[in-house]
């Protein structure tokens, strides 16, 4: 990739302090004590840029500067949100990383989805009664009526909203001089078919959320 290091460095401190910012005024309660924010849509963009490392290095910074900042949940917190985040946003850059097309992008999000799904549950069935301080029992009813359809709803936002801004956050960063010219040309276009997509996407979620709270 055609950009400097020290422009890299920039960009992935902007992505950092963008993605503390998206948690900072983002949250949004779901379920129980189960918060949406939008910080992964920022760590997986800084991902698609330049890599899955980069995706993970955000997702170390952030999370452990919210764990001393406004974190009530300690190192097992910290934890939690770095696998959760790697979990979705590693997974996806890579994919996008070995198939640097739209496809790609969509599939990278799709597996992205998957596995934040799939490790979050594992987690939180290991992790949560600590915690928590719930019995393990009690963690466990709660795997499918709390934990699965947030995960869903968590990841499924995240993919579609990437999708949404993507090309509009790169087309920004082309014009600020900020990424390269070999990264300008490859480039994801997002069509009318993404979109509607990405907008299905968020209806789903929407009406999973409306089901949670009746």
């Amino acid at each position: 990739m055609n950009i400097s290091r020290t422009r890299k460095l920039t960009m992935t401190g902007m992505l950092c302090a963008l993605a503390y910012v998206a948690v900072l005024v983002g949250r949004v309660p779901i379920v129980l004590f189960l918060k949406y924010d939008p910080k992964d849509v920022v760590i997986v963009i800084g991902g698609f840029l330049f890599g899955p490392l980069t995706s993970m290095a955000i997702s170390l910074i952030v999370s452990m500067v919210q764990m001393v900042t406004i974190s009530a949940n300690g190192i097992l917190g910290c934890m939690m949100n770095i696998i959760s985040s790697c979990s979705f946003a590693c997974t996806a850059a890579y994919a996008y990383k070995r198939k640097h097309t739209l496809p790609g992008a969509m599939f990278g999000l799709f597996c992205g989805c998957v596995c934040q799904v799939v490790t979050m549950m594992l987690w939180n069935y290991l992790i949560a009664p600590i915690y928590m301080g719930y019995p393990r029992e009690a963690v466990v009813e709660l795997l499918l009526p709390a934990f699965l359809p947030f995960n869903v709803i968590k990841s499924g936002l995240n993919a579609a909203i990437t999708m949404i801004l993507y090309k509009p956050v790169v087309t920004v960063l082309r014009r600020s001089d900020l990424i390269g010219p070999e990264r300008q040309r490859q480039k994801v276009r997002i069509n009318i078919g993404v979109l509607l997509a990405a907008l299905l996407v968020i209806g789903a979620c929407m009406v999973m959320i409306l089901l949670l709270f009746k």
